[in-house]
């Protein structure tokens, strides 16, 4: 049979099921939506001030009404400030001749200047060692994807005065550039995932550099928020551990913590020749790290951010390299990340806890191949579908209200098996005061498309004195909101010319579906019928 006949037969059959009736009650309120898709953050510092990193930084600032909060790795380390993969350097702090401290900020005022500027807010990961204060200071720099290539901004400082100062007057240069009110409204997180071979010390040293790190912060910025540890997936024993061990720490000596971090990441493989995500790894770990939380009264309700939170564990990883990274130029990543986001704040309201951010580890890298398979938001300025799922959630209102999907999978069999076979057609409702907004996903684990379903979006409580109301319906598919698919199109031409880049910039941008249109309200309700791929993202706003 040809490949056009089976996919006419499988859209006829589509058309022949009923719908999906996803029931959205707007006056059934579930408390707060809070931005919790406005972080994001990347290894490589250096690339914030390029010209690509400066124009995707001011779309991460457009893209919500709240506050968008960008972490890097390598703000502290030595270096001539080239960028590289998994690397960065700032040069903060050196010492002269007599072991006396030099600080040079002129890098981080880049890297901080184009956030601020843009109305972002930095996000600040306090590390990674300096060469002059590393107690191994040799070898130093980071030479990936040789492992361990370079070790020596992993290890804890030689001297722990020195660090305090060094900290304090990082600190106190935010505040002088910046100002105390703006400067306490960001995080400041000690290190990153010090588990691992980010961290070369004992889990006891760790814990008094946090302690000797929260002093410095407080001391000079008594306002500012300060927390960590950053931990990786606590669905691992070995990293549930050591998060637990550093809360017991804080609990028992009273060390400043203001929030809590800890990463979370998906398991994607390649199964006979396709790749198949791993979304119940990555809501496992969200879950372990809730629950070790609420073990500790005086820390249930303080905010948590997942200072990482993705698909998988490598940004760099290309997938020319690494073939179960093929999800990251096409729709499976927003259709993923929207499902994902979701049953994260399901899991949040079960736990009770406090879920403040869910930290995109993704950003952009120079020099690359257009659409070469590395974990970005955009490739060479071209932005790439996932971010427009960012932009659809900046689209949401501030209040959560009941959305009933009868295709949705279970919280517990997704946290058990994921979405292997039947998919999971979704939906997560706002409202403000003249206004539903409704995210909804058809995603399955599996990258093989499956038919099309029909949605039925019904809406009930809406007020009894509205007739009519405006309805607004952005799509991400193959066809919209998607410049992987038109580059394709092209051809994939590795240097796309001048006219081929401006379509493949408007491409980037999030696309409606079809024109704006109105619709009728009676007695409170509404519906809208539309048919979603598998694999698309929706996001309906209705307005009166």
């Amino acid at each position: 049979m040809r490949p056009t006949v089976l996919l006419s037969l499988l859209a006829a059959a589509a058309f022949a099921q009923d719908p999906v009736v996803i029931q959205v009650d707007a006056s059934a309120r579930l408390g707060l939506f809070k931005p919790i898709y406005s972080y994001f953050g990347y290894d490589e510092p250096n690339y914030t001030y390029t010209d690509n990193g400066r124009k995707l930084v001011g779309e991460l600032a457009a893209l919500s009404p709240a506050p968008v909060h960008i972490r890097a790795h390598h703000l502290l380390c030595t270096g001539d400030g080239a960028a590289a993969l998994k690397w960065g350097s700032t040069n903060a702090y050196t010492e002269d001749a007599n072991g006396k401290p030099v600080y040079d900020w002129t890098i981080v005022d880049r890297i901080f200047d184009t956030y601020v500027q843009a109305k972002a807010k930095p996000f600040v990961e306090i590390g990674f060692m300096p060469e002059a204060l590393s107690a191994h200071p040799q070898p130093y720099v980071r030479e990936w994807p040789k492992e361990p290539g370079g070790t020596g901004w992993a290890y804890p400082p030689k001297d722990y005065s020195k660090w305090s100062e060094l900290i304090r007057a990082f600190v106190q240069h935010a505040v002088d550039r910046y100002g105390r009110q703006e400067a306490s409204t960001w995080y400041w997180e000690l290190w990153n995932e010090p588990d691992i071979s980010y961290w070369r010390g004992t889990p006891e040293e760790y814990n008094k550099l946090y302690d000797v790190t929260a002093a410095a912060v407080k001391k000079t910025l008594p306002s500012a928020r300060v927390g960590g540890p950053a931990t990786t997936g606590p669905a691992n024993a070995k990293a549930a551990a050591y998060l637990e061990q550093f809360l017991d720490h804080c609990a028992k000596t009273g060390t400043p913590l203001d929030f809590i971090s800890y990463h979370a990441k998906g398991a994607p493989k390649v199964i006979d020749g396709h790749v198949r995500m791993g979304i119940a790894k990555n809501l496992r770990d969200v879950d372990m790290g809730f629950e070790i939380i609420s073990k500790f009264p005086q820390y249930r309700r303080l905010p948590i951010i997942l200072s990482e939170s993705d698909p998988e564990g490598c940004a760099a990883c290309s997938a020319r390299a690494f073939p179960q990274n093929a999800y990251r130029n096409g729709t499976l990543y927003p259709a993923y990340t929207a499902a994902a986001m979701s049953r994260m704040i399901e899991l949040a309201d079960r736990r009770q806890a406090n879920l403040e951010g869910l930290l995109t580890w993704a950003f952009e890298f120079e020099n690359q191949p257009y659409f070469d398979g590395f974990r970005t938001l955009a490739t060479n300025g071209v932005d790439k579908p996932v971010l427009n799922l960012f932009r659809m959630a900046g689209l949401l209102q501030r209040e959560r209200i009941q959305a009933v999907s009868p295709a949705a999978v279970p919280l517990d069999r997704m946290l058990a098996g994921g979405v292997p076979d039947s998919p999971d057609i979704g939906a997560l409702a706002t409202r403000s005061l003249r206004q539903i907004a409704v995210l909804n996903w058809n995603y399955r684990d599996d990258e093989r498309g499956g038919p099309a379903s029909r949605v039925r979006l019904s809406m009930t409580g809406l007020p009894l004195d509205v007739t009519r109301a405006l309805a607004t319906h952005y799509r991400i598919d193959d066809t919209h909101s998607n410049a992987y698919t038109a580059w394709k199109r092209m051809g994939s031409p590795r240097q796309p010319s001048p006219e081929q880049r401006r379509q493949l910039e408007a491409a980037g941008q999030l696309e409606l579906l079809e024109s704006p249109k109105w619709i009728d309200v009676r007695a409170g309700t509404a519906a809208i019928d539309y048919t979603l791929p598998q694999q698309a993202v929706s996001l309906v706003s209705v307005s009166w």
